[in-house]
């Protein structure tokens, strides 16, 4: 029986490494050349840089404000069979009656529901979108040290293809770094740069190379909420085999400005078996998929935090993903 996502130990995500990169700085002007040939989409006239709210989510257009609320209210819902307890918890959710209850109602309709409703709910989804933008707070432990500072990134992301644009916003850590993935270019291969005065040394680096593994456990292309999404699916039969069909906890949380559903799981075995030894899912209210994830390891010790503040359905020319954009400063 599918339930929470446990993350496979394999994620990867392409960050900077400030000795390697000075060490790559040789390599410079050719990588240059190679971007200018690839790249022949003119600019064409810089693109907004978006403001990021704390804890806004736009929905897409006609879904959220138009369903209708259930007939059935919140305290009878757990009574229905499960597959009725899946489109009334989607009805639910796009209608905005759950985040119109409050935080004890909540609790107690989801600890009524059927062990599977909630993943049977994620799985039919969507759990993102074909085309997106999000502002994300992101804190890893790295090499067993835990940032004082979390990073604040703005990411812009297709998925048909996977193309990808990422900076790490002024109040967060690494301020001024920017990444871009193209899979219709480089498949294996990122483009970027560091903040601060090495904003002018853009290199190309190998998604799974020593620079991609300096600032996080995840890989780019896994960037969004699919990815959880996909995890707390596929991990489930693992956590059912060692007995965990249910949540150890659910509550009401509010992380960041972003108030969610949060189920916490934990085995007894706990890592290197399952991702986390306990583990923290948030789900959206509006939505299918999970805004918050916090991963504990053996000794209880935090090694993983995320939240998606804001996720805004958007398309994207050609520009977006262009180093040449004059927006950016590659």
């Amino acid at each position: 029986m599918p339930h929470p996502p446990s993350t496979n130990s394999t994620r990867r995500a392409p960050f900077m490494c400030t000795v390697c990169l000075l060490v790559c700085a040789m390599a410079l002007s050719a990588a240059t050349v190679a971007l200018a040939q690839e790249s022949e989409t003119p600019a064409a006239g810089p693109a907004p840089e978006p403001a990021p709210a704390p804890a806004a989510l736009a929905a897409p257009a006609g879904s959220a404000s138009t369903a209708g609320a259930p007939a059935v209210p919140p305290r009878e819902a757990g009574k229905l069979k499960p597959d009725d307890q899946v489109r009334w918890l989607r009805q639910a959710a796009q209608s905005g009656l759950l985040e119109k209850l409050d935080d004890a109602e909540l609790t107690a309709l989801f600890q009524s529901l059927d062990p599977l409703t909630v993943p049977r709910y994620v799985k039919d989804g969507p759990s993102g979108y074909p085309s997106y933008e999000f502002t994300m707070i992101r804190q890893e432990r790295i090499r067993g040290v835990w940032p004082d500072k979390p990073d604040h990134m703005l990411v812009r992301v297709t998925r048909d293809p996977i193309r990808l644009y990422a900076k790490w916003l002024p109040d967060g850590a690494h301020a001024g770094q920017e990444i871009i993935y193209d899979e219709t270019r480089r498949s294996d291969e990122m483009y970027g740069h560091l903040g601060g005065f090495l904003n002018i040394m853009p290199v190309w680096a190998s998604l799974n190379g020593a620079l991609a593994r300096t600032q996080s456990n995840h890989e780019v292309r896994d960037l969004g909420t699919e990815y959880i999404a996909k995890q707390f699916l596929s991990e489930g039969e693992k956590y059912a085999q060692a007995g965990v069909t249910r949540p150890t906890r659910i509550e009401v949380k509010t992380l960041d400005g972003v108030r969610v559903v949060a189920f916490t799981y934990e085995t007894s075995v706990g890592m290197p078996t399952f991702y986390a030894k306990k583990e923290t899912l948030g789900l959206d209210l509006r939505h299918p998929y999970f805004r918050t994830i916090e991963s504990y390891d053996n000794d209880g010790r935090i090694f993983e935090r995320i939240v998606f503040q804001t996720i805004t359905p958007k398309t994207f020319d050609d520009e977006t993903f262009d180093p040449k954009n004059p927006a950016y400063r590659f």
